[in-house]
Order: structure tokens, then sequence, then C-alpha cells
């Protein structure tokens, strides 16, 4: 028996999922603002419960873009289920598991990155054309335009203000879908990453308002 444990928080909309010989076997799923790391254990007992003692093939762990803190709490999670039940903790990005992109139509992914940034990333049969790319709000209407124009489909994770932009959550089992069409070369190179957050700009630093000098 092959099972596969799958954690997706990257939105407030989290859920976990099992996967067992190719096929979902369970899913957990429930709403939290900034309080994964409280709500998310219940959920995985349950389904450790199912799978009992056996060893895990692999942890997939959604890896955003969205929310920060919400992405760290679920890779933390993967990557200390991997460590306990020795198998691997692999990231896979939480927009490939979102219905637009496991649908195999082409889609484009909208987010907001903040600080007057936006991002955009391009799916084609499931696959990141290339990875998200930082924009300005010019950008933005630019590529939601020409994207509406053409009728093809447009999404979001999180609400962008003001841009209109449909919702679409990933999940654990779209995590999964994700995984099995992804050719063997995106699995390779996701496997030898480190799981870690898709990070779309380095962290911004915030001079202290405070400043003393030193000598």
């Amino acid at each position: 028996m092959r099972a596969v444990l799958l954690i997706e928080t990257s939105t407030d909309t989290a859920s976990i999922a099992l996967a067992i010989d190719g096929r979902i076997a369970g899913e957990r799923s429930f709403v939290s603002d900034r309080r994964h790391n409280s709500l998310l254990f219940g959920p995985l007992a349950e389904l450790m419960e199912i799978h009992g003692k056996r060893a895990f093939e692999a942890v997939l762990v959604g890896s955003g873009p969205g929310s920060y803190s919400g992405t760290r709490v679920g890779i933390a999670t993967a990557q200390g289920a991997a460590l306990v039940t020795g198998c691997k903790a692999v990231a896979v990005p939480s927009i490939l598991a979102t219905p637009a992109a496991t649908s195999g139509e082409p889609c484009i992914a909208f987010g907001d990155a903040r600080r007057g940034s936006y991002w955009i990333a391009r799916i084609e049969a499931g696959h990141l054309l290339s990875p998200p790319e930082l924009t300005d709000e010019i950008g933005i209407d630019f590529a939601l335009g020409q994207a509406r124009g053409s009728g093809t489909t447009c999404f979001s994770v999180e609400p962008v203000a003001q841009k209109q932009i449909p919702l679409q959550h990933p999940t654990a089992a779209g995590l999964w879908e994700a995984w099995q069409t992804a050719t063997p070369q995106m699995r390779t190179q996701w496997a030898g990453q480190i799981p870690q957050p898709i990070y779309l700009k380095p962290p911004h630093i915030t001079e202290s308002k405070n400043k003393e000098v030193f000598g």
C-alpha cells in the first residue's frame, strides 16, 4: 500500500488529505484566519489514524503564493511528518492545486504582493510556464484586460482589492492532481529542493524610527 500525505495551508481555507494507491482516501478542510497552527493538528490526527503506523511514500505541501505565515505552518508540519515517518517532504506550488489549473486549460493566476505590487503566473496544461512575476497596477490591469479579452480563465487565491478577480482556493486533493500530472523532470526538480514558500520579493526591512549612533 503506497500512501502520500498532502497538506495545503496557503490560504484561509486549508485542507489536508491522504492518497492511498493513487486515490484520495480521506480529506479534511477547515477555515482559519492566521490560526492554521492551532487548527491543523486535529484533522491531521484523524488522517494519521486512518493511515495507521505505516510509512508514507512522501509528504506533499503547498508552497504558495499566498499567506506567508500559513504556508510556513504547512511546510513545518510537512517536514515534521516526513521526519517522523521516514520519508521526504516535497513542496508543490499551491496555485497548481486550484480548479482552473487542474482543468488543464490555459489560465492566469493573479495576486496582491502588497506595497503597490502584484504578481502574475501563467499556467498551461497544469504546469507553470514561468515563476510568478511581479508587476505594478498598470501591468496587472493590462494583463487582466488581455486575458478577459481572449477568454482566458483568471483567478486569485486571495482577494485583490478593486480588481474583481474570481477566487479559487487550492486544495490538498488538488496538490495530488498537480503531482500526478507533473512531468518526471518537474517532480525531480520539486523533490530536489528544500521545501520553502514561494518568495515573490525579498523581505521588507523597515528602518527604526529611533536611530542611534554607535561609535
